[in-house]
């Protein structure tokens, strides 16, 4: 990293922590919105329709956290943004939370001012190709060349892994993900290389999906989620319970069809949950059924995965890693108690 860099990301680390310390909850309640950074559109994780309707499973996060604080999951406003601006939006205020398939790092965690509130989605990244380029691994992949994002951690492992692996890479970046998709599909490169969730989103948007293969190679660990300023321990901890509460929903059996059911049941776990017993809504400024609020009107994680990337929806991703931790993945949340 060279000086520039490094006093780039202290700057946005000095504006993060002098916009956060304002109080965030308190001003998201006064304007009446959360204002959330999200992807400029990629289909099953944030991606408006043709009348401007947001939908996805990153988009579902702000929506909860809007549950949460108004009673209304529509009090979203939501701000499209590239992988090169985000972090820039985030830190001078312009969003109150970025839910962004964002790679949890350890640059950006301790370097930007920035607070990763959790994981919504473990990924990897991954090489699309078109099946009549003849290929079938990554390591045949000396002198393609390959679209990516600019500002992202995709161009430095894909960078990396032909690095080590003594290959040529030919690397066509741009900063907008849809310009990456229609050089892809112009054949202006050979490959197109982002996390596999990204790769499946985007498949949907080429004119001959169908002409294009996932190759098995997953060459990094992908950690998503979402992401508040530093400085702000009360917005950090509403936003990071908000995912949390969407998660121990699921493992607990609770789910949008049959919250108002559960709330007269006798398990301790759900009924600190949902807010029966306890008083753990309010340490967070909330009401003390704010779980209640975003189960009923979003859903649990588990629903919320399978309404946006699921095996029945046209991005048509298993659950694998990103399934509950008793069932085979490794989605695990603290306790609610």
């Amino acid at each position: 990293m060279g000086f520039k860099t490094l006093l780039t990301a202290s700057a946005l680390a000095v504006v993060a922590s002098a916009t956060a310390s304002a109080g965030t909850l308190d001003d998201v309640k006064a304007k009446g919105y959360v204002q959330c950074g999200v992807n400029q559109g990629a289909p099953g994780l944030s991606n408006p329709d043709d009348q401007g309707n947001w939908t996805g499973l990153d988009v579902d996060f702000c929506r909860a956290m809007a549950a949460a604080i108004f009673d209304d999951p529509q009090k979203v406003n939501f701000s499209p943004l590239s992988g090169k601006t985000r972090f820039t939006a985030l830190s001078s205020g312009e969003i109150d939370v970025l839910s962004r398939n964002t790679t949890w790092t350890m640059s950006r965690d301790v370097g930007l001012g920035l607070e990763f509130v959790g994981v919504n989605f473990y990924d990897g990244q991954g090489f699309l190709v078109r099946e009549d380029l003849g290929v079938s691994s990554a390591l045949e992949l000396s002198g393609a060349a390959v679209c990516t994002s600019t500002g992202t951690t995709t161009e430095l492992n894909v960078t990396d892994y032909f690095r080590a692996n003594s290959m040529e890479l030919s690397l066509v970046a741009f900063e907008k993900e849809d310009e990456v998709i229609a050089a892809y599909d112009a054949g202006r490169c050979d490959v197109y290389t982002t996390d596999v969730s990204g790769i499946a989103a985007h498949r949907t948007k080429l004119n001959d999906s169908a002409a294009h293969i996932i190759l098995p190679e997953i060459i990094s660990k992908e950690p998503l989620g979402p992401v508040v300023r530093e400085g702000d321990a009360q917005w950090i901890n509403l936003a990071r319970w908000t995912l949390n509460a969407m998660i121990n929903a699921e493992e607990l059996g609770v789910s949008s069809a049959n919250v108002d059911e559960m709330l007269k049941s006798e398990n301790p776990s759900i009924q600190r949950l949902l807010g029966v017993t306890g008083e753990l809504g309010s340490s967070l400024g909330l009401s003390n059924d704010f779980a209640y609020r975003i189960i009923k009107q979003v859903g649990n994680y588990g629903e919320s995965y399978e309404r946006n990337v699921g095996e029945n929806t046209p991005i048509g991703l298993p659950r694998g890693l990103n399934a509950l931790w008793n069932q085979g993945g490794v989605l695990y949340a603290p306790p609610v108690r």
